[in-house]
């Protein structure tokens, strides 16, 4: 991995191709991001850059985190993420990215938090198919047999077993997302497609593996 930025997600539109084709693109506010640390092989175990974004108060910050920016001589960031590089000596300490680093036509792998869907059941989740509807039959959104790992006391659950439970608000990534255009002045980068996330959350974007 080459490359990589942070953003917030601003939200879905949709723009025309130089065919006249109607694309749906999502809009993300990319940067600028500053390093906040450098990690190496020789000191941490792995190659790494450590990437910040967006404004915070320092009221809000812990003092462990603002131990942490004082010693890199930074301003305060929110949103602070490491990127697993081959060559982190590329980057210095309180350098500026921006979203110049990218172009239209770039393949991207975006990261970000789905959306929240609460406690849902195994229709919708997993999608199960429900049970008879007829009266009488008592299982019409039940996920069915636990499936026991033999006959008699004593059967289990299997570990992973598709059941009801929270839906959504995990880490998604969406691969090799092609980048439509990139506005330079305003640090906006948009993408084909949709990426995980509410509008307003932060998104990690990084060079897509070959």
């Amino acid at each position: 991995m080459a490359k990589g930025i942070l953003g917030k997600k601003i939200g879905m539109t949709q723009i025309f191709e130089a065919d006249g084709r109607l694309i749906p693109v999502t809009v993300v506010e990319a940067g600028p991001c500053v390093v906040v640390q450098n990690k190496t092989e020789e000191t941490d175990g792995y190659n790494a850059v450590q990437l910040g974004f967006g404004e915070i108060k320092e009221k809000h910050m812990t003092r462990p985190m603002k131990g942490h920016f004082d010693k890199a001589g930074v301003t305060p960031v929110k949103f602070v993420k490491e990127l697993r590089l081959s060559a982190p000596s590329e980057y210095t300490v309180g350098q500026q990215i921006t979203a110049d680093i990218f172009a239209a036509g770039e393949l991207i792998d975006a990261t970000g938090i789905s959306r929240g869907k609460g406690f849902a059941g195994t229709i919708k989740r997993h999608n199960f198919a429900r049970g008879p509807m007829k009266h009488g039959s008592k299982s019409h959104r039940e996920p069915g047999s636990m499936g026991p790992m033999h006959s008699g006391p004593g059967g289990r659950v299997i570990k992973g077993k598709k059941l009801p439970g929270r839906m959504g608000n995990a880490q998604v990534t969406v691969q090799r997302l092609t980048v439509a255009k990139v506005d330079v002045e305003r640090n906006l980068i948009l993408v084909k497609g949709s990426i995980p996330g509410a509008a307003g959350s932060f998104v990690v974007i990084k060079e897509t593996r070959a």
